[in-house]
């Protein structure tokens, strides 16, 4: 019976454990959703500052996976190349490491104190009319969950008959690829490399060793980094060449870097005994410092030949003939900014859909400008452009305004619910320009069939009304613009 309990407990921890991670990674991220859009903005050329950008978003958010479903929206849309969706993912391969080293700490007695985060994380959000430091409570409770879960699971682990069996399964998995193969599966089914590391320190912590000691644990981690490319290239079913490109490129990076690895722990058996147990004293923190050092040195061999992986990304994945840049909307439309992959973060989807909105406006504004060109110059052939265009608005307004419904569903700030209301307004505030100037294009028809015409002075007033409008207008995106981008 003590058996059936300890397998139960550390299934009950493992449970616990993975729902404070969800925790800590969504509220991060929505904590952290302008600061990752400012940090997308900044996107360039510069290999450092693309890995540097992906280590960031991916600390602070706690998953390489988010950050490059966000990478692959960025592409399927054209707004970021593969160069630099490159350069983020190494990044991101880096930034979700630091989960793993924040769980080393253990080994210096301070598990106490993460599992009180919890409370005070609750307090926090209890206690606080401000959202931020409520969504930063819940974060700080999801670490603070991640630790009790840990510390649920050690404590199964620590029962004599459960300890036993446990080591003896692990002593006798030693073969590498299957190790491998197991570090790959895990982390595919949970996506999460950083989960996945995490709980492999949490045995070790109890003197359960994968395969007995040296190289063995390394192959799962190894295996783990491959399995988390899972997430990236489910996501990019669907998408344009380029985005399925940039799942490619991640998987490449990871494959190509772990059986460069396998080579060297096949080649040198006692490697783990030769470094990391020579350089860190305890099991834990050797596990999650091979994590870091597997992601930084290969990012360090990748980064001069990044064209080199989008040539083979390219290859793999071949142009079509037949491929879109953008996404079709349910109704027809196109979006050029927006995917569906922005979903993950609220601030980030708000931050595209604006674009979108400017487009329309833009779109809107271009209808109503045909329209009175054709009302000042009498011209009925006008009347089909703008019906046209119009026809186009409409349908881009229902499209953001159902993607807009499912950013509410997603859980976003109190801040970004202000935003998207804000933004239903905006949408059918656009849609009454396109009205405008579809009565225009009825008043030229009238017009011309009632044979009126307007004197000199009138038509030099309307010309001038209609210039102010434009003035207006332009004042109007650029004030938001600059909102948007911190200038003011």
């Amino acid at each position: 019976m003590d058996y059936v309990y300890s397998v139960i407990t550390i299934l009950a921890g493992c449970g616990v454990f993975l729902l404070g991670f969800k925790l800590l990674s969504d509220n991060m991220e929505k904590l952290a959703g302008n600061g990752l859009k400012r940090l997308f903005n900044k996107t360039s050329d510069k290999k450092l500052v693309g890995v540097g950008l992906g280590a960031a978003a991916t600390a602070v958010v706690q998953s390489s996976a988010i950050t490059t479903v966000m990478v692959i929206g960025f592409v399927n849309t054209g707004i970021m190349s593969l160069k630099q969706a490159a350069t983020i993912i190494m990044g991101a391969n880096i930034g979700t490491t630091i989960t793993a080293q924040i769980v080393a700490l253990q080994a210096f007695n301070l598990n106490v104190f993460f599992m009180a985060l919890a409370f005070i994380g609750m307090a926090m959000n209890m206690f606080s009319k401000k959202d931020k430091v409520r969504l930063a409570g819940i974060a700080l409770a999801g670490l603070g969950i991640v630790f009790v879960g840990l510390d649920v699971m050690s404590g199964a682990m620590e029962g004599e008959r459960i300890h036993a069996a446990l080591e003896t399964v692990l002593s006798k998995a030693t073969n590498p690829v299957f190790l491998l193969f197991i570090g790959v599966a895990f982390t595919a089914l949970i996506q999460s490399s950083s989960a996945v590391t995490t709980i492999i320190i949490a045995m070790a912590m109890q003197g359960l060793i994968v395969g007995g000691g040296g190289n063995a644990v390394l192959y799962v981690i190894l295996g783990s980094n491959i399995g988390s490319c899972v997430t990236a290239l489910i996501s990019s079913i669907g998408t344009s060449v380029n985005a399925r490109r940039a799942s490619i490129i991640h998987l490449l990076f990871n494959v190509i870097g772990t059986v460069i690895f396998m080579v060297v722990l096949l080649i040198f058996p006692q490697f783990q005994e030769k470094t990391f147990e020579r350089w860190f004293s305890s099991p834990e923190t050797q596990i999650a410092m091979f994590h870091t050092f597997f992601n930084v040195l290969c990012t360090l061999m990748f980064l001069p030949f990044t064209n080199v992986l989008v040539k083979l990304a390219m290859l793999i994945v071949p142009e079509t003939k037949t491929e879109e840049k953008a996404e079709e909307t349910e109704s027809g439309a196109k979006f050029v900014y927006m995917d569906k992959r922005f979903l993950n973060s609220p601030a980030l989807a708000i931050s595209q859909l604006k674009k979108e909105t400017f487009r329309m406006a833009d779109m809107a504004m271009a209808s109503l400008a045909t329209a009175f060109n054709g009302f000042i110059r009498r011209d009925v052939s006008t009347v089909e452009n703008v019906a046209a265009n119009n026809e186009k608005i409409a349908d881009l307004s229902k499209s953001i305004s159902d993607y807009l419904v499912k950013v509410s569903a997603a859980g976003p700030s109190l801040e970004d619910e202000k935003k998207i209301s804000a933004l239903h307004n905006n949408v059918g505030d656009i849609v009454r320009i396109s009205e405008l100037a579809d009565n225009l294009t009825k008043y030229t028809r009238k017009t011309i069939n009632e044979n009126l015409t307007f004197s000199p002075v009138v038509g030099t007033k309307l010309s001038e009304m209609y210039a102010l409008l434009q003035e207006q207008y332009s004042l109007v995106k650029r004030i938001v613009l600059m909102k948007e981008y911190n200038i003011m």
